[in-house]
């Protein structure tokens, strides 16, 4: 067993080490997406200048688009993007078409925006392998495109809170694998097509003419009435629309004029924590003793009601931010992406995590659950990410010694050993990348967000969740998925072993 166990960790210490002297020097540039994301930044306006003070195009080193706001890339150190995030930055225009030279993307989120026009009828052919499309909370009108049904990838379409008109065309009902689908306060009509999934009445609402389940159903006419009732009926029928219609955009666009308002009112981007006022009290379940003892109004505290200014890293488990308590400890919290787990299944999961404790692991002090926010607090590591520390922002900066990266290599290979071999119950991390590797002030490496990929949604099996492009931020990726999406056992074997020797 001993043999056995040295064997497995000297294969990916060989692996970490490999990485550490030629990962560096590895170059896989992607013109086409530095012209997608330059297309992008030239045809919107950037009334908050998001993107004039991060997406410089001046700077040529390796992944360099991959450090620009809101852009999630395949690897660190290869300029092909993942997902673009652009939502809440202010943004105005029409819906940028040179993202279709973006072609390995899955994921853009547009929402909260001053985006107007009509949605491409071309769609897609523009975002071929999206599973996530959130368009939401914008000024797009016309009618909803069909070919939206030719992305068959998608999991999660949403395009609430615009101005679209007409029906919602029945062939989306095609989508085999949509989850989350959401057109509410819009100006809709007609008849709801069915969808293989189950959808809230909450996801059609405010929208004058909509109906069928989940809504009321639709009224049916009746056969043989004379012409002339017809015809009454039918023009006392349009003055009652036009009445309602009337009605229905008057308050739609007094709705939309109060939630503008109110985004201009919040420029920190922490509207959801202010919304957590009421909750301050509740207490942070902790693990260690030594640990004071905290109620979410100290880590609101800390964090300046969780401000955009104490944003120190941010990937597809959630956003992480600093926090200072008043006796001067910093520590790190993370607010978990999108996680719908009831109270009792995030308490049991993070119970487990907590247990899991080794020297190159983040150690991690508490949890706390408030409404749907889900919140983890780690010990704060004072020389952030390895892949901080390998591709600084100043390119000016010394690189790292030979010493430390054995160091880190080693530790790190100690980490992810123990977490798939030795830990009871064995952990995949499934999220490999010089990203989840932090740094305490020792350089000694700490590996985070073990654990994490069982909290996310939706809980699925490793391969359909690596298929439908929910894998978090991937390390080694097979090109045979990168051009179709479609994983085979092979792949994922493969993609474990060669974790380390990617990055």
């Amino acid at each position: 067993m001993i043999m056995v166990m040295r064997s497995r960790i000297f294969s990916v210490l060989v692996s970490v080490l490999v990485w550490l002297l030629l990962g560096c020097s590895l170059s896989y540039a992607s013109q086409e997406d530095i012209d997608c994301l330059r297309s992008i930044k030239d045809s919107l306006e950037d009334s908050f200048g998001y993107l004039n003070s991060s997406w410089n195009f001046d700077n040529t080193t390796e992944g360099f688009i991959c450090r620009f706001t809101g852009i999630d890339c395949w690897h660190p150190d290869e300029n092909r993007v993942l997902n673009i995030r652009l939502a809440d930055m202010g943004l105005k225009g029409v819906f940028p078409q040179g993202i279709v030279k973006c072609k390995s993307i899955t994921g853009l989120d547009l929402s909260s925006n001053k985006l107007y026009g009509h949605i491409p009828s071309n769609i897609s052919q523009i975002i071929k392998y999206v599973t996530t499309l959130d368009l939401s909370s914008n000024n797009f009108s016309g009618e909803i495109p069909p070919g939206l049904a030719n992305c068959s990838f998608l999991n999660i379409l949403k395009l609430d809170y615009n101005s679209l008109t007409g029906s919602i065309p029945p062939v989306l009902s095609l989508l085999n694998r949509i989850k989350t689908f959401s057109v509410s306060n819009n100006l809709l009509s007609g008849q709801i097509p069915y969808f293989n999934v189950t959808l809230t009445a909450e996801d059609f609402a405010h929208n004058p003419g909509l109906c069928g389940k989940p809504l009321d159903p639709c009224q049916l006419t009746s056969k043989g009435p004379k012409t002339g009732i017809i015809a009454g009926a039918a023009v006392a029928g349009l003055t009652v629309a036009a009445i309602g219609v009337a009605i229905g955009m008057f308050f739609y666009y007094r709705r939309v004029s109060v939630m503008r308002k109110k985004k201009d009112d919040d420029p920190e981007g922490n509207k959801w924590a202010k919304s957590l006022k009421g909750d301050k009290g509740i207490k942070v379940s902790l693990f260690e003793k030594g640990v004071s003892k905290m109620r979410l109004n100290d880590l609101l505290k800390a964090t300046n009601s969780f401000s955009k200014n104490n944003i120190i890293g941010s990937g597809r488990t959630g956003t992480m931010y600093k926090g200072v308590l008043e006796d001067g400890t910093s520590l790190m919290i993370k607010r978990l992406q999108d996680s719908q787990h009831s109270d009792k299944e995030f308490t049991s999961e993070m119970a487990t995590l907590g247990n899991v404790k080794h020297r190159n692991l983040v150690p991690l002090l508490g949890f706390c659950a408030a409404k749907k926010e889900r919140l983890i607090v780690y010990r704060y590591m004072a020389n952030g990410t390895l892949n901080d520390n390998l591709h600084p922002v100043d390119d000016a900066n010394k690189a790292m010694e030979w010493s430390i990266r054995l160091k880190i290599g080693i530790g790190a290979a100690k980490g992810f050993a123990w977490l798939h071999h030795n830990c009871n119950p064995r952990i995949l991390h499934r999220n490999i990348s010089s990203k989840c590797i932090l740094l305490d002030a020792d350089f000694e490496p700490k590996i985070s967000d073990f654990g994490l990929a069982r909290l996310m949604n939706p809980i699925d099996t490793h391969l359909s969740t690596f298929v439908n492009g929910e894998f978090g931020d991937l390390g080694y990726v097979a090109p045979e998925y990168a051009r179709t999406l479609v994983a085979t056992p092979k792949e994922m074997s493969t993609a474990l072993e060669l974790s380390f020797s990617s990055w």
